[in-house]
């Protein structure tokens, strides 16, 4: 039986137990272990880097981004041409079905887009704001229409935009579609278990010009967990054979174990502290004055977190964007040194010198939290910490009722702000700042053809929330991965991983 302080002892770097070898090999099936369960598979009801990960590997779009060049090649489409500043036309493929047999068509296209930009159930609105809808030419030509001239569509269209099948989910409803969905990718769900598994089956018929590929591997399952313990537990005693998240501080340990491999990978995500600076806890809330919030950013040495606790080249940021986004301008930033001697001075100006009490919910690994909790704590702010899942931390964000919000946002994998800073700051359910003037300038900066425009409204912007100390970025992320030594798989920067390009040593 698996060992119940391993975990701990992995951890110190202490192993001298050897895992099972794994079994799965040969009955060509990838365990996966998961601890963000996806309430919605769905791609368009969750927010979730899970839920993304299971769309491109189950769903295909008009369009892929080579995960090595990052150039826009064909996928359901067979070409593409922009027509005007605002229209895109797609010639799609011939021969492509979906995983219950159903021929891929410009309806599906044009279904998709057009009930995706108007549901107002759809989990992030602001991957879609660019898109003004769709429209059938023929069976096999559609055109697309945007707003405006958005520089990015494709990229968007490329990582958010995956195709429905219009005949199926019309036919049995949108919770049934959740329960049992069709795609066209490569690999087709086979069982959705509640929030708990998810299993798939490589789609045979896929179509073979795709740039994904044929899949190697035959079947996934899809495990998902409560916590990073139980995730360990499932990759030390062999159960899993593909983990990922997990504490760096573990990342030797489980690199110096005979049977399995730790890899250490690059990411556009960020780690964030968003504070309630709108009062929507409550009219009494101390977030909602200047000096507070300020004091909280001086209180937290972010630096440090990101040597020692994310480590690899993790650093600490000081715009709330990632820095090789276009307009993510860091000379707007106000930046925050590590002072907890000018935080405790700050809450005493702001009418606090005894600090007072919050709550910090969050989704993230303890002792990232529990660093976070001890700034404070020195400072005189008493954090309790919640903490849940990513999806009811998300719904409960949404309600209005987190003061503050431990968390990270991977931006879609998409290189521009506009896929960070709409979703926190143009008063959609996860904006705490609710400043008029920021969301002007936001929308602005995605609505306008001129790129040195764009970048001026964004930097506008940038200053405002970072002078209002509306939301703290922490610094940048790397990723864990621990595997089984039979498994060859690759991470990629934009922290998509592509179980389709995995196969068996």
């Amino acid at each position: 039986m698996f060992p119940a302080r391993l975990g701990a002892w992995v951890a110190a770097g202490l192993i001298a137990w050897t895992p099972p070898a794994g079994a799965q090999k040969s009955a060509d099936t990838l365990r996966i272990t998961w601890r963000d369960a996806i309430a919605n598979v769905d791609p368009y009801y969750n927010q979730q880097r899970t839920g993304l990960i299971l769309a491109h590997n189950a769903w295909d779009g008009l369009v892929y981004r080579d995960p090595e060049t990052l150039r826009i090649k064909p996928l359901l489409a067979e070409a593409y041409r922009q027509v005007d500043d605002t229209t895109l036309e797609f010639t799609l493929r011939r021969g492509v079905t979906f995983h219950n047999g159903d021929a891929f068509t410009a309806d599906d296209v044009v279904y998709t887009i057009n009930t995706v930009i108007s549901d107002a159930k759809v989990a992030v609105p602001s991957n879609f704001a660019f898109l003004a809808g769709a429209e059938k030419i023929d069976d096999r030509t559609v055109r697309i229409k945007l707003k405006r001239l958005f520089p990015a569509a494709l990229d968007y269209i490329a990582m958010t935009l995956p195709i429905w099948p219009k005949a199926y989910r019309e036919r049995v409803g949108t919770d049934e579609y959740a329960r049992h969905p069709v795609g066209a990718g490569p690999y087709r769900v086979t069982k959705v278990d509640g929030a708990d598994k998810i299993d798939l089956e490589r789609y045979d018929d896929y179509y073979g010009d795709s740039p994904k590929g044929q899949p190697a591997i035959k079947r996934i399952v899809i495990r998902e967990v409560a916590d990073s313990t139980a995730e360990m537990a499932d990759l030390l005693s062999g159960r899993a054979d593909w983990i990922w998240k997990f504490s760096p501080d573990q990342l030797n340990a489980v690199g110096q174990l005979p049977n399995l491999l730790a890899l250490r990978g690059d990411s556009i995500r960020i780690g964030f502290l968003g504070l309630d600076a709108a009062g929507r806890t409550g009219a009494g809330n101390p977030l909602t004055k200047l000096k507070v919030r300020q004091a909280i950013f001086h209180a937290i040495d972010r630096a440090a977190m990101a040597r020692q606790l994310m480590q690899g080249d993790a650093r600490p940021l000081d715009a709330p964007c990632y820095p090789t986004q276009f307009g993510c301008d860091v000379t707007a930033a106000t930046r925050y040194d590590y002072d907890p001697a000018q935080a405790r001075a700050l809450l005493a100006e702001a009418g606090y010198p005894n600090g007072f009490d919050t709550e910090l919910v969050t989704y993230e690994l303890p002792q990232f939290t529990g660093a976070m909790r001890t700034a404070l704590k020195a400072v005189g702010i008493n954090a309790d910490i919640t903490n849940l899942q990513i999806a009811p931390q998300v719904r409960r964000a949404a309600e209005g009722r987190v003061p503050l919000n431990a968390g990270n946002w991977g931006s879609y994998s998409i290189n521009d702000v506009s896929a960070i800073l709409p979703v926190f700051f143009t008063g959609g359910p996860q904006d705490y700042a609710r400043d008029a003037e920021l969301q002007k300038l936001v929308e602005a900066g995605g609505s306008v053809a001129d790129a040195d425009q764009r970048r001026k409204n964004y930097a506008d912007a940038i200053r405002i929330i970072t002078e209002k100390a509306y939301w703290l970025p922490l610094y940048t992320y790397n990723v864990t991965y621990g595997m089984s030594r039979e498994l060859n798989f690759k991470p990629f920067a934009d922290e998509l991983p592509r179980f389709y390009l995995a196969t068996w040593r």
